[in-house]
């Protein structure tokens, strides 16, 4: 049985976002590594797939040895990495991706597996399936960082998803530091967030603040 990953402070990347704040997403993960983020996921839609390699080689030889090192998406990239020795720790996918069930098997049953879900059938579906570690619940409230997101759903919407299963949940979608107490309270294992980070004008004290507002949702 794998254990859960640490999902409390959970950092997606955004390589633009961490450009416009003269920062490379490696910077910017050490930043938010060294300021309590706990977990980060790997994620650019418009890199290739040589460069999203070079990406995650790159942050995993840097903090993955700290903090898992999860990969959007990629399969291939993700295996990759591991070939190169990097120490990644597993994948996300979407509904839209390769099933939970094959996707584990080709990872290996070691690599934690992330799936989002935006409804309790969806929740459902997963938990029965034995395939993921943990889920993505979202939107919180609409996002400009993922064109795909489903309508936000507040806190208390992704709150009342969550209760519906057993597997660890990670809120995403808009969030900020003000809405992780809530979340926390709510039973949710943790919160995902992206701009709150990548777009700080000072990463690290942006993981601290998000890390203090979690342990204040005791």
């Amino acid at each position: 049985m794998r254990p859960v990953p640490d999902l409390r402070i959970y950092l997606v990347t955004d390589a633009g976002q961490c450009r416009r704040r003269g920062r490379t997403v490696t910077d910017t993960v050490r930043d938010a590594v060294e300021g309590g983020a706990t977990c980060v996921q790997v994620r650019d839609k418009h890199a290739d797939g040589a460069e999203l390699l070079s990406q995650v080689v790159d942050v995993a030889r840097t903090v993955g040895e700290v903090v898992p090192v999860i990969v959007n998406d990629r399969i291939d990239v993700f295996l990759a990495a591991r070939r190169l020795g990097a120490p990644v720790a597993g994948v996300h996918v979407g509904q839209s991706d390769l099933p939970a069930a094959v996707v584990r098997d080709l990872i290996g049953d070691d690599a934690y597996l992330g799936l989002s879900a935006a409804t309790a059938e969806e929740l459902i579906a997963a938990q029965e399936q034995g395939a993921c570690d943990h889920v993505g619940i979202g939107a919180v409230r609409a996002t400009a960082t993922k064109t795909d997101a489903p309508a936000g759903l507040g806190v208390g919407g992704i709150a009342q998803l969550a209760a519906s299963t057993a597997l660890p949940c990670v809120a995403i979608g808009g969030v900020g530091a003000a809405d992780l107490p809530a979340l926390r309270a709510g039973g949710l294992s943790g919160a995902a967030v992206v701009s709150a980070i990548c777009l700080a004008d000072d990463p690290r004290a942006a993981a601290r603040a998000l890390r203090r507002a979690w342990e204040e949702g005791r």
